[in-house]
């Protein structure tokens, strides 16, 4: 299953690239990501870290949500636990699991995440995913999130607001894994 999904991903990738015009040369150059290491990833002989993954969607225009829902033709209003898309980051081993039903009209993503102990992610400022905020909901365990220079502690059902677009830490600073919930917003007001 791990294997099919990288292969995805990197089919994804490719098909995004390809119908944008980008080159693997234009690509890593808009994404800061080795052209050797984008075509590895194309190849599924890589797994993308979330970093590395959120810096190649953000050069394609793309919210890793957006790049991981996927593009059906009939959306069903229903996404069952066991049909909802499941990815582990090889660098943290984080696993986050898109719980909204894919290809709806909604404009809000809702994913499920299981941050281990110690882990820390970081997300860059990236231009196409501004305008989008994101509500951070603790249900186990702690998080920090460094939102600009703003560092703010989470514990079980703490909430926190922010934009997408101007970067983030995720950091899990205790021994003991945490759970939570994002719920994305595409929208803008």
């Amino acid at each position: 299953m791990e294997q099919e999904l990288e292969a995805a991903i990197g089919a994804r990738i490719r098909s995004l690239r390809l119908e944008k015009g980008l080159t693997l040369d234009d690509l890593a150059s808009n994404s800061g990501v080795s052209r050797a290491m984008i075509s590895r990833i194309e190849r599924a002989e890589a797994s993308p870290t979330a970093s590395l993954l959120a810096r190649v969607c953000a050069a394609l225009g793309l919210s890793l949500s957006t790049f991981f829902a996927e593009e059906e033709s009939a959306a069903s209003p229903l996404a069952r636990r066991h049909e909802q898309q499941v990815w582990r980051d090889p660098e943290t081993g984080y696993i986050r699991r898109a719980v909204s039903p894919p290809g709806t009209t909604s404009d809000v993503d809702i994913v499920d995440v299981e941050f281990p102990a110690g882990a820390r992610v970081s997300f860059p400022p990236h231009a196409a995913s501004h305008g989008m905020t994101q509500h951070i909901w603790v249900f186990e365990g702690e998080m920090e999130m460094t939102a600009g220079d703003k560092v703010h502690r989470l514990f079980p059902g703490d909430c926190l607001f922010m934009p997408v677009g101007e970067g983030h830490v995720f950091h899990n600073p205790s021994s003991k894994p945490a759970r939570y919930c994002v719920v994305l917003s595409r929208s803008s007001r």
